[in-house]
């Protein structure tokens, strides 16, 4: 069976991350090494949406945590049982499959109970009271299952049986003594016996050791309503196994029923089972439908998930739970960040304007040609990352990249970057939280939070109607997330500068940073249009100078 892999992008993703997760799965599964799934940490923007639209692809599934569930465990799969089905076919159900307890569900396959070896058994030791079939409400295909029984006559309507169990193995007058209306008897070939158990108005008669009944026998019991069944087991035998004839309802355990769900996480699951002692635990799905079993054995044979970390390599920015899973390769444009794995791995990275770049230059290093859909998703990662290559960020790889994709895709790149754009950059309707978000990356820097966003946009004159509530929202979450600075980044792509939004306690330092004044938390920056290239490291430095200073 393949492994499976999840390629994932960065937290808020932008175009570059979904296309190069969305392509280098493909690529992963073309080697049908691993069954490679492309995800995402988020909502896709506007632009990135326009992309897969446009060519024809699917979104990526989201992907919370990549911490173990109880769904990427290997439980036991069992079918649950009915609460109507007898002791012993449970304790058989069981023996066969190696199982120390069964679910057990309603008409409805929701669960009911769980049954387990010890209550079986538990209940046939303890059972000393010869009234426990009427008790039961057991059937008459459970006796005859348990007994392994024929039928010998069955009238229309059956009696009920909620008699008290007899062995007839006395003299007929003392016998008469015993024996009450719907009593459930076990007899041998003593004809007179079954003669005055019939006339008693009993509602079964179990015949022993395959003893043939006489036709006039069957006749009375057909007068009287009588059920007769004949076992092959001696009557002892058949006087031990016939308490095992009760239904599971009887002996199950209904009440507080500690189960788990298909999504709670492992450890949640490891914290709850350290607190009880049961050997095994119910697996529902979200309709409380039974899937399977799950018992500490599986917690400890769990293997780690397997990830794949594409346009980013600092924990910040990734998955939750990152520190639980095993990470296999990165692939990224970025610095290096604080990523820790436990073994060595496949890490690349190289100082071009797209990590869509790389993932084109890994498939035709290995000379493998990407499809029309994934070129074209590829050169579109291209064009948002670099700005049509007018950011700092591009390389001369870039631009290669691009022209090499845009000829298999078939795509005009002028054309298609201006159409592009546009519906990326459209602020219609867009809230500060939202615009926040869209391409937002936390950094940390000399331990300091740094949070970065930026927006593209064709318009820069779009936005000033939401300056004001763009800052106090910056400012709310450098609060409550204890940020040291909060900046924005309007890009006007075609003109290639940036109005900066700036909060914090040295806002008027970050100005100073890039040669500007700040006025009302905002300066404008001619030619910088890259985070990575042109924002990120003058950050960096003054950081440094702060920290000294303080020293």
């Amino acid at each position: 069976m393949k492994e499976t892999v999840y390629i994932v992008g960065h937290k808020n993703p932008d175009s570059d991350s979904i296309c190069a997760a969305i392509a280098y799965a493909e690529y992963k599964n073309a080697n049908g090494d691993v069954n490679a799934i492309p995800v995402r940490l988020g909502e896709v923007n506007k632009e990135t949406k326009f992309i897969l639209d446009y060519f024809g692809l699917e979104e990526p599934m989201y992907l919370e945590t990549v911490r173990l569930s109880v769904s990427d465990l290997n439980f036991d799969k069992v079918a649950p049982i009915s609460p109507e089905i007898s002791s012993r076919l449970a304790l058989e159900l069981m023996k066969k499959n190696n199982f120390n307890s069964l679910p057990v569900v309603d008409e409805d396959e929701e669960l009911v109970g769980i049954v387990t070896i010890s209550d079986i058994i538990n209940s046939y030791i303890d059972v000393w009271d010869n009234n426990i079939l009427g008790k039961s409400g057991t059937t008459l295909e459970n006796i005859i299952d348990t007994l392994s029984a024929d039928i010998v006559t069955v009238p229309k309507e059956i009696k009920p049986f909620k008699g008290k169990v007899l062995v007839l193995a006395m003299e007929p007058k003392a016998a008469k003594d015993y024996i009450e209306e719907n009593d459930i008897v076990l007899c041998g070939n003593r004809r007179d016996v079954q003669e005055i158990a019939i006339n008693s108005n009993i509602s079964l008669m179990i015949v022993t050791g395959n003893t043939k009944v006489d036709k006039d026998i069957v006749d009375l019991a057909e007068k009287n309503k009588v059920t007769i069944i004949s076992t092959p087991h001696d009557t002892f035998t058949a006087s031990r196994l016939i308490t095992q004839s009760i239904p599971i309802k009887e002996v199950m355990t209904s009440e507080n029923i500690v189960k788990f769900s298909l999504d709670d996480l492992v450890d949640n699951v490891r914290e709850h089972m350290a607190q009880t002692r049961y050997r095994s635990y119910p697996v529902v799905d979200h309709n409380n439908r039974v899937v399977g079993l799950i018992s500490r054995y599986h917690l400890i044979s769990s293997a780690k998930k397997k990830v794949i970390l594409v346009d980013h390599n600092e924990r910040s920015q990734s998955v939750d739970g990152l520190e639980d899973c095993e990470i296999l390769e990165i692939i990224d444009h970025h610095r290096i960040g604080d990523v820790f794995t436990g073994n060595p791995i496949y890490f690349r990275n190289e100082p071009v304007g797209s990590t869509s770049t790389i993932i084109a230059s890994i498939m035709f290093e290995n000379g493998r040609r990407p499809s029309k859909k994934i070129a074209g998703a590829l050169a579109a990662a291209i064009i948002s990352d670099t700005l049509l290559l007018k950011s700092p960020t591009s390389t001369n790889t870039d631009r290669i990249m691009l022209e090499r994709l845009s000829r298999i895709a078939n795509l005009n790149i002028e054309e298609f970057a201006h159409e592009m754009f546009r519906a990326g950059t459209s602020l219609v309707g867009s809230s500060p939280e939202q615009l926040l978000n869209r391409d937002f990356k936390l950094f940390t820097i000399n331990e300091e939070k740094v949070a970065i966003a930026q927006v593209n946009t064709m318009d820069l004159d779009s936005i000033k109607d939401l300056k004001a509530d763009l800052i106090s929202t910056m400012e709310r979450k450098l609060k409550e997330e204890d940020y040291s600075m909060f900046l924005l980044m309007i890009t006007d792509i075609f003109n290639e500068a940036s109005e900066m939004l700036v909060v914090g306690p040295h806002k008027e330092l970050v100005a100073e940073a890039f040669g500007k004044k700040l006025l009302n938390n905002s300066f404008y920056a001619e030619g910088v249009v890259s985070r990575k290239k042109q924002v990120v490291p003058p950050i960096t430095n003054l950081i440094a100078k702060i920290e000294e200073l303080q020293d």
